[in-house]
């Protein structure tokens, strides 16, 4: 097994600059990371910089917060496809799933389901906010509207991807979905750990010290 085919190598601070970018993407194709994970406005350059690699670039939509309206979300995703990503990580709207409106919730989705045109979608539904109901509910929501993967966390709400919530979300979804643990993924023994319950991506900024298990 390869860990590096595992992994969205990740860049998401908003203070990340170009020359941080294109060293982020010179260190995917190095080590043959699944992909980079950028915010849209660094697509396009990322796909420039990753041309003929065979790495992939994945972009955010609603991010952090998920509360966005879903004609904001389409319209992000819309345009992330033509700056050429490959894959989408949207966040779902968490104030509507804890206040229970979960036609909201679902109907989001499935709209950026849409616009994806065939592409990736993972859906994040933000474990740290959650409870385990809650968590459950928004696998079988993600699911019913036809996302690939799950995903744990953004990384910028304090809590990232544990165990429990990585299992607890593998045991919630049909088989042919996909686990993306994000957040707090710093080492080798934490990605094996975050595989061993279920995940199929890691999603790190740690990509390369995991890789070379410093």
């Amino acid at each position: 097994m390869n860990p590096a085919k595992f992994i969205d190598h990740t860049l998401l601070k908003p203070v990340a600059t170009q020359a941080d970018i294109e060293t982020l993407c010179a260190q995917a194709r190095q080590y043959e990371f699944c992909s980079v994970c950028v915010n849209p406005y660094w697509v396009k350059l990322a796909k420039q910089q990753l041309k003929g690699s065979g790495v992939k670039v994945c972009t955010v939509i609603g991010f952090p917060l998920g509360a966005n309206t879903t004609a904001v979300k389409v319209a992000e995703t819309q345009d992330a496809i033509a700056n050429g990503a490959d894959e989408i990580d949207m966040v779902i709207n968490i104030g509507a799933l804890k206040g229970n409106d979960l036609n909201t919730v679902l109907t989001d989705i499935q709209a950026v389901r849409k616009a994806c045109q065939g592409h990736i979608l993972k859906v994040i539904i933000e474990t740290s906010q959650l409870t385990d109901d809650e968590k459950v509910t928004a696998c079988k929501l993600s699911a019913q509207a036809g996302a690939d993967f799950v995903k744990t966390s953004t990384g910028f709400t304090g809590g990232g991807a544990t165990v429990e919530d990585v299992a607890l979300m593998r045991r919630s979804i049909p088989q042919h979905m996909q686990v993306k643990a994000s957040g707090g993924v710093r080492s080798r023994e934490d990605f094996d750990a975050m595989i061993t319950a279920g995940a199929t991506r890691i999603g790190a900024s740690s990509g390369v010290k995991i890789i070379e298990g410093k």
